[in-house]
């Protein structure tokens, strides 16, 4: 017997509420694939099982709040027969879903329609406390429409609802980070005119929908950093540095309703640009329509912060625990250069690294900056 918990999601993260089940017992579910949706304090996501097996009972009804850790579903592994394996213990005062045929009992799933949680997320408004009017009780546009139009205000500048909650998940994750992680900062000044005269040039023959944004040779230049400084990529745990085996970028991105979340590329080191390109408008365009995986969401190994054109000059992030670093690119522009004994303007970008120095130091952290600097002149070698 399989026990399928709820995963901690994030640093932030302690607890969450189980949405809709996308399974049904007597289902075969395989690696990968998502089996569940769940409310976090800052966005549902869509959780995918790392085990393959059968569906043997849906323990936690949707609309339940549960802690991180807790038995959602029980799965018959590969082989295993019902009745033969000891039931996974039931949370106290929660319900079950399985049905003695195998299919749930009427009335116990409750729908949500994937417009009305989008509308939900751009409102601020906690799905799970919106009353359905649809089929089954499912909510729906309009019932989320209704409750917006009555949701209270707090005072000035104050968040309400769904953003309060995310701010408050914000606030206590970094101040743990403040309070645990030794931060120290270095910078960098990176001359992009290269680098923006190639994309001009590469753009010129690629079709639209293939078409490259600065913010993609960015992410693959510190991708391919981090390959020689692997001490900037993983996790400190248990009082030690766990490096990982691949580049999982976390990239912030800020929410329409406000707060950031920092889904990953997965793999961005072995991607080529097109591809990364595609991924990262697909994340940002999923992320603000609340339907991230939750590999994407627990998988990060460092964060880039990329505050675009619309941004300041430079930023210095706080890390994220359990990461041990975090990138940022201020916005690119022209700036007086000296250059072969003369002065020029050069287009040129701000980098800044926030690591923990129980892993790394300066001298390391500036030399990752000084290797990213030079990945980015030659650009035309990314995908080789």
């Amino acid at each position: 017997m399989i026990e399928f918990k709820l995963p901690s999601l994030g640093a932030d993260m302690d607890d969450g509420r189980l949405l809709e089940w996308k399974v049904q017992p007597g289902d075969v579910v395989k690696k990968g694939q998502v089996v569940a949706i769940v409310d976090t304090s800052k966005t549902a996501v869509d959780v995918e099982s790392w085990q393959e097996g059968t569906v043997a009972e849906l323990i936690v009804v949707p609309g339940e709040k549960i802690p991180v850790g807790t038995v959602l579903a029980t799965f018959l592994e590969p082989g295993e027969k019902p009745g033969t394996a000891r039931p996974a213990p039931r949370p106290a005062g929660l319900p079950t879903l399985a049905a003695p045929a195998g299919t749930p009992s009427p009335g116990t799933r409750r729908m949500v329609s994937p417009a009305a949680r989008k509308h939900a997320q751009e409102k601020g408004l906690d799905i799970a406390t919106i009353a359905g009017t649809g089929p089954r009780g499912a909510v729906t546009l309009e019932d989320v429409e209704r409750q917006a139009a009555i949701k209270p205000s707090g005072p000035a500048g104050v968040p309400v609802g769904k953003n309060a909650e995310m701010r408050r998940a914000i606030a206590a994750a970094m101040a743990r980070s403040k309070r645990e992680i030794p931060h120290y900062y270095v910078a960098e000044s990176i001359p992009m005119g290269a680098a923006l005269a190639w994309l001009t040039q590469e753009n010129a023959r690629r079709p639209m929908g293939e078409r490259l944004l600065p913010a993609a040779l960015l992410l693959k230049a510190v991708a391919l950093a981090l390959q020689r400084f692997p001490e900037l990529n993983g996790f400190f745990r248990d009082g030690a540095f766990q490096a990982a085996a691949k580049v999982h970028l976390g990239v912030a991105i800020s929410m329409r309703a406000g707060g950031l979340i920092a889904p990953a590329l997965l793999a961005a080191e072995s991607k080529p640009l097109t591809q990364l390109m595609q991924e990262l408008t697909d994340l940002v365009k999923r992320c603000r329509a609340g339907s991230l995986k939750s590999s994407e969401i627990s998988e990060p190994t460092i964060t880039v912060t990329n505050l675009g054109d619309q941004g300041s000059e430079s930023v210095f992030g706080v890390i994220y625990p359990p990461q041990v670093a975090l990138v940022g690119f201020g916005r690119i522009a022209d700036r007086p250069w000296a250059e072969n004994g003369g002065l020029k303007l050069m287009p040129a970008v701000t980098a800044s690294l926030s690591a923990d120095h129980r892993v790394s130091d300066g001298h390391r952290g500036a030399l990752f900056l000084i290797e990213v600097r030079e990945l980015l002149q030659r650009p035309e070698e990314f995908d080789k």
